[in-house]
């Protein structure tokens, strides 16, 4: 199928017009305008969306283990436009959380017609801080311990691409230098100082989950967690762009900190993403949703009720440059899941998944392996 009358968003990050081409449900022709063409009359066509933090949505959580859960999710993600994801583990017992990662392997092994593609998973928990365990459930923390995560890893068949620690417990070090050949390794719900997230990142870790949320703040004596990624240029950080979890000149500066080559948007959604306000379960604790909130019994708030589409609506609507958001939300967090060379941009040779949008990004169509949902 061929499509003229574009604005296609390049691997230059930004907007050419053009046309481009699907054979065999992989882009060819990118930018090439054929006369025997769909006309897509002037709308904007990004690359689908990656989420490589999100635990749920439509009252299914991935850590219920459910493939049908998992379906449900992968359903609703594709409708939104977000057409791959990396799904998120919660801090859960071992036999939880590869009960979790069997149903995901299933899933991707299995992709169902209509669902975004499940590309890997982000092991979030149990090697957390108690100091900063947010909404994780304090009663399953541990030390960092690769031969519990090595175990996980290989029986999932390698669908573990991120996992997460907190660099100040013990034997983090020695994590972070074995686990970085096997994925990602990413700081997260730690109270960590400078030294100890400097110390991990010389290890080996590219990655920080939810800047600004689960870890200290940043401080002219103590630049802490955020100090140390900002400053070396292989670390990315993920946010939560749901105008909740971080402020919108907290947005701005972290694209100014990082750089929008290092940005990774997610949406860090629950199951009640999608739902009406109510009571719902996270972890083994209930969440309440009111007016687009989650919290805790306690007040915590938990992850978010937005999925990436509008977080990255919302980056754009806080005044980060259109062409940044996208970037983040697709480019930068394939790369954070080593996908690049089969999604995250439009290009030749790569999966046909792609949004039609109009200018101001609103989502007219969604497309997965070049077919319509």
């Amino acid at each position: 199928m061929n499509y003229k009358n574009a604005y296609i968003f390049t691997e230059d990050f930004k907007f050419v017009s053009g046309g481009f081409s699907v054979e065999d449900g992989k882009f060819c022709d990118v930018l090439i305008e054929k006369e025997d063409a769909v006309d897509l009359g002037g709308a904007y066509v990004i690359p689908g969306l990656i989420d490589v933090h999100n635990h749920g949505n439509s009252n299914a959580d991935f850590s219920d283990g459910s493939y049908a859960g998992d379906v449900t999710m992968a359903r609703y993600l594709a409708g939104v436009g977000v057409t791959s994801f990396a799904p998120a583990t919660m801090t859960l017992p071992y036999e939880v959380i590869a009960k979790a990662l069997e149903a995901g392997l299933r899933l991707k092994k299995n992709p169902e017609a209509g669902c975004a593609r499940l590309l890997g998973v982000q092991m979030e928990g149990p090697f957390f801080s108690e100091k900063k365990k947010g909404a994780q459930n304090g009663e399953y923390l541990r030390l960092p311990d690769f031969e519990a995560f090595r175990r996980l890893y290989e029986d999932s068949e390698g669908l573990i691409s991120i996992v997460d620690l907190a660099p100040e417990l013990e034997g983090s070090v020695e994590f972070v230098e074995r686990a970085k050949a096997l994925c990602t390794v990413s700081i997260a719900h730690t109270d960590s100082d400078y030294e100890h997230a400097k110390a991990a990142i010389d290890a080996g870790v590219t990655h920080l989950t939810h800047l600004y949320n689960a870890m200290p703040p940043i401080h002219h004596r103590k630049p802490g967690v955020i100090g140390a990624a900002s400053e070396n240029e292989a670390v990315s950080a993920e946010l939560i762009c749901d105008g909740i979890h971080v402020h919108p000149a907290s947005v701005r500066m972290a694209f100014r900190l990082f750089g929008a080559e290092r940005m990774v948007l997610i949406s860090d959604a629950l199951r009640c993403c999608g739902m009406p306000d109510g009571e719902y379960e996270l972890g083994g604790q209930q969440v309440f949703l009111a007016e687009n909130v989650a919290r805790l019994a306690d007040g915590t708030i938990a992850g978010s009720a937005t999925n990436l589409f509008d977080c990255m609506r919302n980056a754009v609507r806080f005044g980060i440059p259109k062409e940044d958001a996208i970037r983040a939300a697709t480019w930068n967090p394939a790369r954070q899941i080593h996908a690049l060379d089969r999604v995250g941009s439009i290009a030749n040779g790569k999966l046909a998944d792609f949004v039609v949008c109009d200018a101001d990004l609103n989502r007219k169509t969604v497309w997965l392996g070049g077919k319509q949902i």
